[in-house]
């Protein structure tokens, strides 16, 4: 058995007798539905003879090797500043560009990740849905989570604090900060101008705490790795203000400068409890160079 067998992060599987690939998929993955089979297919998880194959009455031959490849990011969806970066039945888990809304604003209708993941889940089954679980800023880059089932959503919210092992954002903040590392813990509001801001007093808002540590700095700048112990609208942003040390870029919460052209904020790692499966996922986005472009 050569090398390319033993990967694995592929099925093998080699035909016996004629057949078109759809059925040959439905024989081999019995334990699916049809349904979720299609969707592997579509998505470009399938190869014969090591060359990729989308269409489902593709002719197979005896001898002819399909190859199956595991939880592959969709290759047939055609994404604009997203990408998956893994899907089952029950959740999808995309990286998101900076720009590009989690859902539907006033001024934005269509171009969003919600949308773009609907549009893709019904091209593979008209009935098929996603759901928004959590949210990152418009202008946030990084991991995100979508359920595929309103089940499935619910048991993600209704047991987030539970279930989420690990959420962490690397910020580019201004200025040169005096602890390498630090806690901040307030209660957090929003006023009439839509900004969240940050109360000392015990009970005016919504708990929020967030860790923070050091990863470098000059006297200008800094870049941290942040740690959400809760995930309040918009907490790292009003908690950087509150530690006079606004995230560069972000205007609405005391930024003066944007030496990156976005706002300096970037959900890097998410890691959590399958919902169903209760297997620990974890995903890492990779933090934008911009970030690091500093002395």
């Amino acid at each position: 058995m050569n090398k390319k067998r033993q990967n694995p992060n592929i099925n093998y599987f080699e035909v016996k007798e004629e057949n078109e690939l759809l059925p040959f998929l439905l024989r081999v993955m019995d334990k699916r539905s049809r349904n979720s089979v299609k969707s592997i297919l579509t998505r470009g998880q399938v190869y014969v003879n090591s060359n990729n194959v989308t269409k489902h009455n593709h002719q197979l031959k005896k001898g002819d090797l399909v190859e199956i490849q595991k939880n592959k990011a969709a290759k047939a969806a055609d994404f604009s500043n997203m990408n998956i970066l893994y899907e089952d039945e029950e959740i999808i888990v995309i990286e998101k560009g900076a720009g590009l809304l989690s859902i539907a604003s006033n001024k934005e209708k269509s171009l969003t990740a919600y949308k773009q993941l609907t549009d893709y889940v019904k091209k593979l089954h008209p009935k098929n849905r996603v759901f928004i679980v959590h949210r990152l800023d418009q202008d946030t880059s990084g991991v995100m989570l979508f359920a595929k089932t309103e089940k499935v959503k619910n048991e993600l919210q209704n047991n987030w604090k539970k279930i989420v092992k690990e959420r962490k954002y690397v910020a580019l903040v201004e200025g040169a900060l005096q602890q390498t590392k630090g806690t901040i813990k307030s209660w957090l509001k929003e006023n009439k101008v839509f900004k969240m801001y940050s109360s000392q007093n015990p009970n005016d808002g919504k708990l929020a705490i967030t860790h923070y540590e050091l990863i470098k700095s000059n006297q200008e700048f800094s870049l941290l790795s942040v740690q959400l112990e809760t995930g309040r609208k918009n907490q790292i942003r009003a908690h950087m203000e509150e530690l006079g040390h606004p995230i560069v870029g972000d205007k609405k919460y005391g930024s003066s400068v944007n030496p990156i052209g976005r706002l300096g904020l970037h959900a890097n790692i998410l890691a959590f409890m399958h919902p169903v499966t209760n297997e620990l996922l974890r995903f890492e986005s990779e933090v934008p160079k911009a970030f690091f472009n500093f002395r």
